[in-house]
């Protein structure tokens, strides 16, 4: 039986960082070989994975950050972080207000989107044929929802960081960065979804993030991990305004409509 003290350094024991007197190790590297020679996304992947991505890999991570950072106030989670700081509130409250508002429908659907992804990408190493696959697999998230997570938008009818992701990840295909299982099946969704459609329901930024995501191999719980990563910088930049604006408790609609009573 271990002795008081290994007990309670076992307690939380970890390999992702080591610190004592002097030293900082993360993942067996000293932070002052880190400082100055990677990226904050080679730095993610360097914690969550335990060994650095190359420069290929960082840039196609970068991109899928960098798309998802911020979409305005109507968003809720911005848009109750801006309200939270308006409290008095400090903004590292503010921001955890706006990020706990990002669950299974605001926030969710690129991990969502990651396991249907999955789902499919497994069924075609199966043997199933890939059209067969989609269709399988679709019909079966259509039992839970009537939205396939990663496609559509309630706002745009073609989401503008939709191209410029999926084109990366062409060239990464391309380039043998990455395979091109989870991009062929995001468009065989996105072709069976619009089958017969007048109006065409294209793939989203939860759809193409979760594709750079599945592409790089991270599993579909941190794809929302990395979306949260991504929204708390515009989550930051929006508390921040707000805060300089010089209102107090800022409600959800100006004083001047009041919410219709149903009484």
């Amino acid at each position: 039986m271990k002795d008081d003290h290994h007990a309670a350094a076992d307690w939380w024991g970890t390999a992702v960082s080591r610190i004592e007197p002097g030293v900082i190790e993360l993942r067996g590297r000293p932070v002052q070989d880190l400082i100055g020679s990677i990226s904050i996304p080679a730095m993610i992947w360097l914690l969550l994975r335990g060994e650095l991505p190359n420069a290929r890999q960082a840039a196609l991570l970068e991109a899928a950050l960098v798309a998802g950072v911020d979409h305005g106030p109507h968003a809720p989670s911005i848009a109750i972080a801006r309200m939270a700081v308006t409290c008095g509130v400090a903004l590292n409250n503010a921001m955890a207000s706006g990020i706990n508002a990002l669950g299974d429908a605001h926030g969710g659907a690129g991990e969502q989107c990651v396991e249907m992804l999955e789902q499919i990408v497994v069924r075609e190493h199966e043997g199933t044929d890939r059209e067969a696959a989609v269709d399988a697999v679709v019909s079966a998230w259509r039992i839970r929802s009537r939205y396939l997570p990663g496609f559509g938008h309630r706002f745009h009818s073609h989401d503008p960081r939709r191209d410029p992701l999926l084109s990366l990840v062409d060239h990464a295909v391309a380039e043998g960065t990455v395979a091109g299982d989870h991009l062929r099946a995001a468009r065989g969704v996105e072709s069976a979804l619009n089958r017969g459609r007048s109006r065409p329901v294209p793939m989203n930024i939860d759809g193409a993030t979760a594709v750079i995501y599945a592409e790089l191999g991270f599993p579909a719980p941190l794809a929302r991990g990395l979306f949260v990563l991504s929204r708390s910088i515009g989550i930051l930049a929006h508390a921040w305004e707000e805060s300089q604006q010089g209102r107090r408790n800022k409600g959800p609609i100006p004083p001047s409509i009041l919410p219709t009573y149903l009484g």
